[in-house]
């Protein structure tokens, strides 16, 4: 493969689109974004392809796409969204179709990890788990250097590990999902309950004294401006967020826990909690070798850099 050839990595949400023309060193050089239609996969589809078409270049020899949702990794047919309706759709054949390029389809949390891996805080690894907290949990995991997809491509659905029994309703159809527990939702969720428990809190009063506005962002505000009952809330979290990441550790044995995602921006006041209960959960912390948990660096750009880049290396030629 030339090394000047270039892939398109496309990371698509439920919000937004996010379309990347990447090099092979990681570096971006083109980028578009749109909203997603959410709730009409073929308007999905359709926005998907004009936004690549208008990236396209001669050195482009194939394209990455990360999707939520479990994803044939084989067929690039997006089987189930938890969070959105989509149901078996075939991406990566109408990308290819519409584009006259190949085409892969990973979950995007398995892409972010992989662009973490390659070019952000998992670089000099050669294993590491990828956590993403946002609205909801994803995971990624690199084994020996390896993007491990499992047998068919499902692997790493880590916030769907039910931790609480008859706990919050999930989006997949299950009742107390470590990411019903640990992620901007759980935030949000408890955020509301203090708001209306106490209407002078600051985090009622950041949202309008309208405990119904109040998101995971609003909470994050109001714990950073020093609102006790907005830190405990953090700190609830995150001490969830690190028995759910201790037992992943137990099971996997990575060498680093890379934490992304949009709930991130809360920093010291998530990521502390989430250690301390890592360190009391995990099996023989004092006789393991340190699992650090760090920041992920690539940002919002992590999954479409990493979907690009895995093109790149398993498809370009």
């Amino acid at each position: 493969m030339s090394e000047a050839a270039q892939a398109l990595g496309i990371d698509v949400g439920g919000t937004k689109i996010e379309s990347l023309r990447v090099a092979r060193d990681g570096s971006i050089l083109s980028r578009s974004r749109s909203v997603t239609p959410a709730d009409d996969p073929e308007a999905t589809i359709a926005a998907m392809i004009e936004g690549a078409k208008g990236l396209l270049e001669p050195q482009v020899v194939a394209i990455g796409v990360g999707a939520a949702g479990l994803v044939d990794a084989n067929s690039g047919v997006l089987r189930f969204a938890p969070n959105l309706a989509w149901r078996e759709l075939p991406i990566a054949a109408r990308m290819s179709d519409a584009l006259g390029l190949p085409c892969q389809v990973d979950n995007d949390a398995n892409v972010a990890a992989w662009g973490e891996y390659r070019f952000g805080a998992g670089r000099g690894y050669r294993h590491m788990l990828l956590v993403t907290v946002g609205t909801g949990i994803g995971g990624g995991i690199v084994a020996g250097r390896r993007l491990f997809r499992g047998a068919h491509g499902f692997a790493a659905e880590i916030g769907h590990i039910i931790v609480e029994p008859d706990g919050p309703l999930c989006g997949c159809g299950n009742r107390g999902c470590l990411e019903q527990v640990a992620s901007g939702q759980a935030i949000g969720r408890l955020g509301r309950e203090a708001a209306a428990d106490r209407p002078q809190s600051l985090i009622a009063e950041l949202a309008d004294h309208d405990p119904m506005h109040v998101t995971g962002e609003t909470v994050t505000r109001a714990a950073k401006a020093g609102d006790d009952v907005a830190i405990r809330i953090l700190s609830q979290v995150g001490g969830r967020l690190g028995e759910g990441i201790a037992g992943l550790v137990n099971v996997i044995d990575p060498q680093i826990v890379v934490i992304g995602g949009g709930v991130v921006e809360a920093g010291d006041l998530l990521i502390r909690p989430a250690e301390a209960a890592f360190i009391q959960a995990v099996e023989g912390y004092e006789h393991r070798p340190a699992v650090p948990l760090v920041a992920a660096q690539l940002g919002n750009d992590a999954g479409a850099v990493g979907a690009a880049a895995l093109a790149l290396e398993e498809l370009g030629s």
